[in-house]
């Protein structure tokens, strides 16, 4: 993916730096249209993984709509020229303003997560004459095999409406007058690979629609969430996703009407294989046992490694050396300030480039400055 002369370009920037190509976005964005557009699949992109904003102008140059878990999310779609009646808000602790910002703006859902949020907003609605369209997220206990942080369905989770109160939360829309049913909602986590997992959901929503279908309920509108992973360990053999796969189980297994429309909420795959976290070799550091290679970049510009013990596949961009072992590790006075153990490298050297791939989604949009840190910069494949 770096030819010698992008790495050289490199050298000539302060590091650390996400550097974002922007032609594979485009390239990925294009395959997920022709897949999702086949069965006339509505797309909201799931701004948590990245709010870059020319990652946002660019999706949204496709049409999509926006996926929002807070208020600024909202507000950030919105000025990114998202339409309002594409944008979606989940979450399950929104605060009062941050609803209020979606009542003011008529977005075309919010997600609600529990009976008093329905409560709570139809008192918000009504403060301010407005309508709130509602969908009712569903936690359909489903194990979706990925690391337990980032496993959304389970029966006890903090996210959705439990299955046994689904019948009271729609009898609670129905009874309150600012709120119109918009449908049902489901996710079940993120960074899932085995399609199985998906077929499995298709066969919960069936179930669940033929018990709403027998009170007399209908969804017209079915959110499916996300949750489609990457390749984090062979980026450049799958530097784009397999939408059609992926929308095609939908189309094969999940049981819809004739009316109904069927939403997706993609992050990670979109922008996953576009970002790169680059930083140099500050030191390597030979302890009794362990080749320490300590870089400039560290858990502040990437948390992902240090939170869920996520692999990312480096490379040594110029190293040309024998290939070695080394404990990749960031700056930060944390020992959990590390990126990989026994990594193999050719030979590194102080003032060496590093790749870490497979940055572009929970990279810089999770960026602190702990320690007081400098943020990194943002290089693009058009501007370098």
């Amino acid at each position: 993916m770096f030819n010698p002369e992008l790495v050289q370009k490199f050298k000539r920037y302060p590091t650390p730096f996400y550097y974002y190509d922007l032609n594979l976005l485009r390239k990925n964005l294009n395959v997920l249209t022709e897949a999702s557009s086949k069965y006339g699949f509505k797309i909201h992109y799931a701004m948590k993984a990245n709010a870059d904003e020319r990652i946002l102008d660019l999706i949204s140059e496709f049409g999509f709509g926006a996926d929002c878990v807070s208020g600024n999310e909202v507000k950030k779609a919105l000025q990114m020229g998202f339409p309002k009646n594409e944008i979606v808000f989940a979450g399950v602790g929104k605060s009062d303003a941050e609803i209020l910002v979606a009542l003011e703006n008529e977005i075309q859902c919010i997600n609600c997560e529990s009976i008093q949020e329905l409560e709570v907003v139809q008192f918000l609605a009504e403060k301010l004459g407005k309508t709130a369209s509602i969908a009712i997220r569903i936690n359909p206990d489903l194990d979706a095999h990925t690391h337990r942080y980032i496993t959304t369905g389970l029966d006890e989770n903090k996210f959705g409406i439990h299955q046994g109160d689904l019948i009271d939360a729609l009898e609670r829309i129905d009874s309150l007058k600012n709120l119109n049913y918009f449908g049902l909602h489901f996710h079940i986590g993120s960074q899932i690979t085995d399609l199985d997992v998906f077929q499995k959901l298709c066969n919960k929503v069936n179930e669940i629609q033929d018990m709403i279908e027998k009170q007399g309920v209908h969804a017209s509108n079915l959110n499916l969430g996300g949750g489609l992973g990457v390749d984090y360990y062979n980026p450049d053999e799958n530097l784009t996703t397999d939408y059609h796969s992926y929308f095609d189980l939908f189309h094969n297994f999940l049981k819809l009407q004739p009316d109904q429309t069927v939403h997706f909420e993609l992050g990670r795959s979109l922008v996953a294989q576009c970002g790169t976290l680059i930083g140099r070799v500050l030191y390597v550091k030979k302890g009794i046992t362990t080749q320490f290679t300590v870089l400039d970049a560290g858990m502040t510009e990437l948390i992902r490694p240090a939170l869920y013990q996520a692999y990312h596949k480096i490379e040594n961009l110029t190293g040309t050396g024998k290939i070695q072992k080394y404990d990749v590790v960031g700056p930060v006075c944390e020992t959990s300030d590390c990126f990989g153990k026994a990594v193999e490298l050719p030979e590194v050297c102080r003032g060496d480039l590093i790749a870490i791939r497979t940055a572009g989604a929970y990279g810089e949009v999770m960026a602190s400055r702990y320690n007081m840190r400098d943020p990194a910069k943002v290089l693009y494949s058009d501007t370098i």
